[in-house]
């Protein structure tokens, strides 16, 4: 994980993304750089990255960036809807994960996640909208 992240204290080796291996690399209000490598475990059967797996790595994105916009004392976000549109396949390699806020308010956030293959093609693009709820 990258320095950015590590220092919030999180244990992510229970989640996610420790299964696929997701690394946070940049950590702000304003962006959120995630890589993931494209291993056999996140294939669908014609051996070409999961749809799916897609989407977990640009939720993981929002729901980072989501956290420092919100008071971690009170509050925490939560994936309320995911949109993706997938352009182009790819079955080797790592794929970087871009996200940039584009709505944050008292009770939502929309964020656009674009990922990308090592040559920098785009792979998919999507849109996330995260909940804040009130910690119990």
């Amino acid at each position: 994980m990258g320095d950015t992240y590590e220092k919030y204290g999180f244990d992510y080796t229970r989640t996610v993304m420790h299964t696929l291996n997701i690394d946070i690399s940049e950590f702000t209000k304003d962006r959120v750089v995630a890589t993931m490598p494209v291993t056999p475990k996140v294939f669908q059967p014609y051996g070409i990255m999961h749809g799916g797996v897609s989407l977990v790595l640009a939720e993981t994105v929002a729901s980072c960036g989501s956290y420092l916009h919100l008071d971690p004392e009170k509050q925490y976000a939560v994936g309320l809807e995911i949109n993706a549109n997938h352009i182009r396949s790819v079955n080797s390699g790592t794929v970087t994960a871009i996200g940039v806020p584009i709505h944050s308010g008292r009770s939502s956030l929309v964020w656009d996640i674009k990922i990308y293959d090592e040559k920098e093609r785009l792979i998919c693009v999507s849109r996330c909208t995260m909940m804040v709820l009130n910690l119990p």
